[in-house]
Parts: structure tokens; sequence; C-alpha cells
């Protein structure tokens, strides 16, 4: 009699289970061809995916690809041959000139308090100036935010000016975090210089308490050559460090020395196939991320993940003959990271060729496991994109909501374009974004792939039903 009874609950079970899967079937905002493309979108991404092999190598065979350099070149090459070897309809390089600058030698910090001296982690920030040959040496003063520096006025000069406010970790979106913190990075240099300072060192943008510092771009704006003053960030480790010994000795003296230079401007390329479009082939759906890393790391998760996922939505296009009916697009731009030239290129020649573009799709936020979509569009395309919601729900795709969607695509707005960003977990990526903690050892294999079909998914989608 027990095992009767284990035996009607094992079948009402499986008569539950199999309910909720027509339910999703079923549902009537969920069309059943629809659902099936999806999952064998999922099933072939993940039984026979590509895009971690692909990362394994520009990763570890080709590295840091800072605009400019041999590197970036590199993938440039490895980017056309690649998608030619997958037989993308075609294949081409867009040509850009891109600025370039290099890190030069490893860069030396240190305070000295009672006879003890402290070395610290730093490393020039993006587009920063060189210190003198020998160093520059000079009291600090921490400061929070560029309202306090501007305020302090003349008592920075002869100074380094030391900003130190932290991400906000209440914040479970960790982007807003570093929004609220990137401004002193980007402009902590341009705001100070008209003061004096002899320099400027940035609390790394992370919510890891670590010895990494992490860079990124800074700019000066227009401010006169002799206004700029070098720029450099400091780990968090090193900055809590700073902090404490400031409180007990105001008048510590900090050194750094960073032999950084901007070079003049290079040729480079984005790297762009396409699958052609059935009935639409002069109106474009675009999938990319942005080929230029940081020179750190190997750019894996920033913007290493985006490529490879980027190449991977057409090749599953192929490999599960969907013939899309508007052509489909993979960009992977060029110099996102100092200067967004590659994705301003971008929009300027589909401008200037007329294109038509339906909708473009970037991924720029890491390769950890999908979350979601962001998206601007207008109401119809808006309500579209939400109607998808219980499709996409089974695969771990719960947030569809409008915010930002990404640098490189954001050129390409107008009135008509609906703009997407591939949104995964955000919890663990400030921990490598622009350090050399951003390696390919810190990309997991099947959180790679679930991104690539989710937005492989999104592609289908959006070529189904746009118009």
């Amino acid at each position: 009699m027990k095992h009767f009874f284990i035996a009607i609950i094992i079948l009402i079970a499986l008569s539950s289970f199999d309910s909720v899967k027509t339910a999703k079937i079923t549902d009537p905002l969920v069309n059943k061809t629809d659902s099936i493309v999806v999952k064998n979108l999922f099933n072939s991404g993940l039984n026979s995916g590509k895009s971690y092999q692909w990362l394994d190598y520009l990763s570890n065979n080709i590295g840091g690809r800072l605009s400019g350099s041999l590197q970036a070149q590199q993938a440039v090459e490895w980017g056309e041959k690649l998608m030619q070897d997958l037989n993308f309809d075609k294949v081409w390089l867009q040509p850009v000139m891109v600025p370039h600058w290099v890190r030069g030698e490893k860069e030396i910090a240190y305070f000295t308090v009672n006879k003890i001296k402290y070395d610290v982690a730093i490393c020039a920030l993006g587009g920063s100036v060189a210190t003198p040959k020998n160093g520059v040496s000079g009291e600090v003063i921490e400061v929070n935010s560029l309202e306090e520096a501007e305020a302090l006025g003349e008592k920075l000069r002869g100074k380094i000016v030391f900003f130190n406010r932290p991400f906000d970790d209440t914040l479970i979106e960790t982007f807003k975090a570093y929004g609220g913190c990137v401004d002193q990075r980007g402009a902590g240099a341009k705001v100070t210089g008209k003061f004096g300072v002899l320099g400027v060192i940035v609390r790394s943008m992370t919510n890891s308490i670590d010895n990494f510092p992490h860079t990124g771009a800074m700019g000066y704006g227009d401010i006169p050559e002799n206004e700029k003053v070098p720029a450099a960030a400091i780990s968090t480790v090193a900055a809590n460090l700073l902090s404490e010994k400031l409180k007990e000795n105001p008048t510590l003296k900090f050194y750094f020395k960073q032999s950084c230079e901007t070079l003049p401007d290079a040729p480079s390329f984005n790297v762009i196939g396409e699958i052609t479009g059935s009935k639409y082939p002069d109106k474009y759906i675009s999938v990319g991320g942005h080929l230029d890393s940081w020179d750190l790391g190997d750019g894996a998760h920033d913007d290493g993940a985006g490529i490879v996922q980027s190449i991977e939505v057409l090749r599953l296009f192929k490999l599960n003959g969907i013939k899309p009916k508007h052509t489909i697009r993979a960009v992977l731009f060029m110099n996102e990271e100092n200067g967004l030239r590659g994705g301003r290129k971008y929009a300027e020649e589909a401008k200037n060729n007329n294109e038509i573009h339906m909708a473009a799709l970037e991924s720029d936020s890491g390769g950890f496991t999908p979350r979601g979509f962001s998206f601007d569009a207008t109401g119809k395309n808006s309500e579209l994109i939400k109607s998808w919601k219980s499709l996409l729900a089974p695969y771990g795709l719960h947030d569809i909501d409008k915010g930002h969607t990404g640098a490189d695509i954001g050129p390409l707005k107008s009135e008509t374009i609906t703009l997407v960003g591939y949104r995964p977990d955000s919890q663990r990526y400030f921990d490598y974004h622009h350090a050399a903690t951003d390696t390919f050892d810190k990309v997991n294999k099947r959180e790679l792939e679930l991104g690539a079909a989710s937005m492989a998914s999104l592609i289908y989608l959006l070529d189904n039903y746009l118009e």
C-alpha cells in the first residue's frame, strides 16, 4: 500500500510538471514556434558552443588590446579571419583612427610615516600625462567629491589631491554604484589642475577591497597644457591605508611616478560580419561588443566576452538553419574604452550609406549569468519587448526593463531604432573591471554560453517581429 501511494504521488507530480511546461508554450503571449526556436538556440549553445574557446584564444594568445597597440591589430585580424572561416555572407573592416595612449614603465608609489615606508599599488589612468622624470612628492589633501575639491580652491596648490569616494555597497545594481563614483576618475584632474596641484590619486572603481588598482579613462577637456597634471588610480587597500594614516599624520608626503604618454592617433578598424536578410536585406539588426580592452589584464570580461558572444549569435543562427528576415550584423567595435571612436564611426557610416537600422544589441557587462535586458525603444516596440518576458523567463531572463543599453550603440540612437543592452549578473563585474584580474580564468564557460544563447534568442525575436 505504501508503494502504491508513493506511485500515485509521483504520477501527480509528473502531471503537474507537464502542465507547467504546457502552460509556458500555450501562454497567449508565447508563440509555440518561438518557444521551440529559443529552446533550440539554448540547446545548441550549451551542447556545442564555441564562444569559450574563442575567448581562450583572444585572451591568452593576444591579451590586452589597448587602442593603437599591436595586440589591438592582432585582434582585428583574428576577428576578421574567424568570421570568414564561419562563412558569414559578408565580412569586412571599417577603418577608424583611434587614440594611442601607452602606459610605459610600471608605476611606483609610496608614502612614509615615522620613517616607515609604505609601498602602495597604483596605475596611471588612461589618457593621463606622465609625472616628471623623477616623479612627484607632496602633501595629500583627501576629498570625496569634485565639488569638495573645487571649494578648496587655492588650498590645493602644491598638493596631491586624493579622491576617496567609495562605491555605495547598499546599491544592489553595482553599475549604479559605479555611476555614483566615476566622475572623480573622469574629471578629477581637469577640475583640480587649474589650482596648481601636483597630481591626482583616485580610489579604484570597485566594490572589492583588494590590492589591484583599476585603470580607466580620464580627460582634461580643453584646459591649457600647463594645467594638465598626472592622474593615477590607487587600490582600495592602499586607499584605506592612506586615508587612515592621513588622519594620524596630515602632513605625510606621498610620492608617485608614471611614464605614460599619448602618441599620434593610429589607424585601426571595426570588424563587421553579417548574414544577409531574406526579406529585408537592406534593413539591419546589429549585435556587438568592443574589441579593444585595457592593458593590465587580458580583457576577458571587458569586453572579450561580448565579442565572442556576438559572433556566436550569428553562428547559432546558421547552425539552427535560421534564415533571418533582416540582415544581422556582428560588429566588433574598436576604441570603446578611451574614445568611442569605433561606435561613432559605425553610426556615421550607417548614416552616410542611408542604412536603416531596426535594432542594435550590445554586450558590455561581462560574461556572467544572464539576468535580462535593458532597452531604449518607442512605445510600440517597448511593449513588444516586454511581451517576451514569459518566453524568456524560464532561461533566467527576468529583468527586462527600460534603461541604459550600451556606449557603442548609443550613437545609432534615433526615433525609430530599438537599442538593447544585454544584462548579466553584475555582482562580480567590478571586481575585475579595468584591473589586472580581468583574465580568462575568471570567466565561467556555462555562464558565457548562456549569455550568447540569450542574446541569440532576443535577436531572433527582434528579427521576427520588428517591421
